[in-house]
């Protein structure tokens, strides 16, 4: 049953559930003879389903600490998201902010290639759900790694307001407030071969095994996520917004310690490969 292994157990065990496997089903048709399905196929069975059943919900993988300086110290608010967008019988959720957070190491760079419209030095983005911050100054340790972004943030730019005068941010990123989150382990599964097809690849000797993908499982141990999360029951379905769509391990998860196995990618990374 190792999600990264095609078997039912394994596709079950990953989260894929039986819908997404009979809508593959039917998309690729029934044929008599030997013939190769893209692995896209399936997984864009998969985001389809995942996406109308999965509640939402914030998880910072990689996460850099953001300080609001000009935030009250002891202070601590709550803003309403939406559990499914298009889904309002599945009701609201208070997540909590105060003047620490976490952010994806991604969306933060220090030196912005064209394009990036994310967190910069002296750039703004706005923190979805809640107002736009600005980075002031970026907080290094001695090796050079960046450990903490000092930010202000705009009073003026909740509920997506916009003041006159200012040009709106293009970035709307996620947070996860620092008091508030809990610790979970997460595993990254991702495709098991690093070519389509390993036994037509393979050498002479017939060793596919040379194909194996390095990379298809990295486990982070201590993901930052928002506290609605410690209660995630065994066995649910779960989309970390702008991030991917997870899975409570039916198995190792235990009540208020969840562990969560990625079931897919929001967008097919292997595209460019």
């Amino acid at each position: 049953d190792d999600p990264r292994m095609p078997t039912i157990s394994g596709l079950r065990r990953r989260g894929i559930t039986a819908a997404a496997i009979r809508s593959f089903c039917k998309t690729i048709g029934l044929t008599k003879f030997n013939s190769l399905t893209e692995i896209a196929l399936l997984e864009h069975a998969i985001r389809e389903d995942l996406n109308k059943i999965s509640r939402r919900a914030y998880g910072v993988l990689r996460p850099i600490k953001v300080v609001l300086t000009n935030y009250p110290e002891d202070q601590v608010e709550h803003f309403e998201a939406a559990n499914h967008p298009e889904d309002p019988a599945a009701g609201t959720r208070q997540v909590p902010l105060c003047r620490e957070l976490y952010i994806e190491s991604d969306d933060f760079m220090e030196f912005p290639s064209e394009g990036f419209h994310r967190l910069k030095p002296g750039g703004e983005v706005r923190l979805k759900f809640a107002f736009c911050i600005i980075c002031q100054e970026v907080i290094k340790d001695d090796a050079g790694n960046i450990v903490e972004l000092r930010c202000t943030y705009d009073d003026a730019t909740r509920h997506g307001k916009k003041p006159e005068g200012r040009t709106k941010p293009k970035g709307i990123i996620h947070w996860v407030s620092a008091r508030h989150a809990i610790d979970a382990p997460v595993r990254l599964y991702d495709r098991l071969f690093t070519v389509e097809t390993p036994d037509a690849d393979a050498d002479e000797d017939g060793d596919f095994t040379q194909f194996l993908n390095a990379a298809s499982l990295e486990v982070i141990e201590t993901a930052k996520l928002e506290p609605s999360l410690k209660d995630a029951a065994p066995g649910t379905h779960w989309q970390f917004e702008r991030v991917a769509y997870f899975y409570a391990d039916p198995i190792d998860s235990k009540p208020g310690a969840p562990v969560f196995n990625r079931t897919v990618t929001l967008k097919d990374g292997w595209v460019k490969k």
